[in-house]
Formats: structure tokens, C-alpha cells, sequence
């Protein structure tokens, strides 16, 4: 089984790409953001922990960690973000690795592994190669404003926290570049993909 993972910048197409191979090829694909999630969720591996640090009062009726709530608490404190981050980062790598091995067992060729923060959270260590999906500064922008009604602050605020395109370029051995033609970027992943078959 290959194991790849997919990372690059915020509007970059990551979501694209994925919905690309997930149609294209026999795989399973994981997104880090929706592993988070799960291992908040009652009864799994950060939820009591998540509860004992931040209140009770994080909880929604329905006894869900509430996002929002958590979201204002943990941004308000670096402190606590930091300790929540060590919580859930952790969690989610082994929450991955256990769906890895039960794809091997079930003879599934790709597993592909999304996330931002790839580099960041050492996943190089998990992978077998990583794919950087890039577009420009600017067009990456757009679609922000376009798709998610971003303000110019609030891109900036974002981008000069997230790696250098040197930096991703580095780390990752496939470069997929989606600047332009959709159509351009799946000739890109279909060549690929063809190399592994």
C-alpha cells in the first residue's frame, strides 16, 4: 500500500484534488480536520481530557465539545491552545496510523492523508512521499474571498502563518500545481497515479 500525503496552503485546491483521487482511483483518504473532530467526540481519546481543561461549560446540550465555545476559549489563551494542541495533534496521529493498519488489512493500493500542517506535525515520519498542491499567492486569495467570504486581513493573518512555498517545496516530492485549468491539474494527477499502477 502507498501512503501519500497531501498538504499545501490555505485555497490552494487540497479539496479538489482529494475529491479527484477519491472518483479516479480504489483508495481511502483521511482528512486530518475531520480525524480532529472524531477523536473530540464522547467516549474517544481526548474528549475527557478536552473537558477537564476547558469547563463543562464547553459542552453543548447534547453533551458535544461545542466548537465555537472551545474556539473562543482556546484563542483567548495561548497557554490553553497550546495544551489543547498537544492533546489533539497526538490523538489524531494515532487515530491515522489505526486507519492505516486496517487499510493494509483490507488490501486497500492508496492511502491518502490530508492536512495542512503535514510538515508542521512530522507526518514525513508516516508517509511513504509528499504531494504539495500549490497555486499562487494571489489566486489562492481570490478564492478565499470567492468561496469563503474572507477579509484581506484575515487572509494575510493566515498566510504569514502557514510554510513558505520553499519550505513545502522542499519537504514534498510531487508538485501539483493547480493555478490554473482544473483539467491541467487532473492530467497532473492522472500521470502520476499511472507511475503507481
Amino acid at each position: 500500500m502507498k501512503i501519500i500525503g497531501i498538504t499545501g496552503g490555505i485555497g490552494s485546491g487540497k479539496t479538489k484534488v482529494l475529491t479527484y483521487i477519491r472518483n479516479k482511483c480504489s483508495c481511502e483518504v483521511i482528512l486530518a480536520d475531520e480525524a480532529a473532530h472524531k477523536v473530540k467526540e464522547p467516549g474517544e481519546s481526548c474528549y475527557e481530557e478536552l473537558v477537564a481543561l476547558l469547563g463543562r461549560d464547553v459542552l453543548g446540550g447534547d453533551g458535544q465539545i461545542d466548537k465555537n465555545r472551545m474556539a473562543e476559549k482556546i484563542f483567548a489563551d495561548e497557554e490553553t491552545l497550546k495544551k489543547v494542541n498537544n492533546l489533539i495533534h497526538p490523538a489524531v496521529k494515532r487515530y491515522i496510523l489505526k486507519k492505516i493498519e486496517e487499510a493494509k488489512e483490507k488490501g486497500v493500493k492508496f492511502f491518502f492523508i490530508e492536512a495542512a500542517l503535514l510538515i508542521e506535525d512530522g507526518y514525513e515520519n508516516i508517509v511513504d512521499e509528499l504531494w504539495y498542491v500549490f497555486a499562487g499567492k494571489e489566486v489562492r486569495k481570490k478564492r478565499l474571498k470567492k468561496f469563503r467570504h474572507y477579509s484581506d486581513e484575515k487572509i494575510e493573518g493566515i498566510l504569514k502563518r502557514q510554510l513558505s512555498e520553499e519550505e513545502y517545496k522542499r519537504h514534498c516530492k510531487v508538485l501539483i500545481d493547480n493555478s490554473g485549468d482544473i483539467k491541467e491539474t487532473y492530467k497532473q494527477i492522472d500521470k502520476k497515479l499511472e507511475e503507481y499502477l
